[in-house]
C-alpha cells in the first residue's frame, strides 16, 4: 500500500486498495511510453529508417493509450507525437 495514512471507514479502504491498482497501471504504461520514445531516439541515432517507422507506431501506440486513458493530455500526446515524427524526418534526410 502507498498511503500516508490508514483509512477507517470500509469504503475509503477500497478506495485505498483501487487507487493502489490504478497506480500501478498508470506506471506501467508511463514506462512503455519512455521505453517507446528511447526506442525510437536510438534508432534514429543508428540510422536505421524501417525500424524507426515501427518504433514511431509503437510509440504512437503508447502515447494514444495514454492519452485516451486520462494518464497524459490529448495534446501533450500530439506534441510528444509531433517532436517524434519531426525528428524521425530529420533523420530519414
Amino acid at each position: 500500500m502507498y498511503a500516508l495514512h490508514m483509512p477507517i471507514t470500509k469504503s475509503a479502504k477500497k478506495a485505498l486498495r483501487s487507487s493502489d491498482k490504478k497506480r500501478v497501471v498508470n506506471i506501467r504504461r508511463k514506462k512503455n511510453i519512455e521505453v517507446a520514445v528511447k526506442d525510437v531516439k536510438k534508432l534514429v541515432a543508428k540510422g536505421e529508417k524501417k525500424a524507426v517507422s515501427t518504433a514511431l507506431s509503437a510509440a504512437y501506440k503508447a502515447l494514444d493509450k495514454a492519452a485516451k486513458n486520462g494518464l497524459i493530455k490529448k495534446n501533450a500526446a500530439s506534441r510528444k507525437k509531433a517532436r517524434l515524427t519531426a525528428l524521425a524526418n530529420r533523420s530519414a534526410k
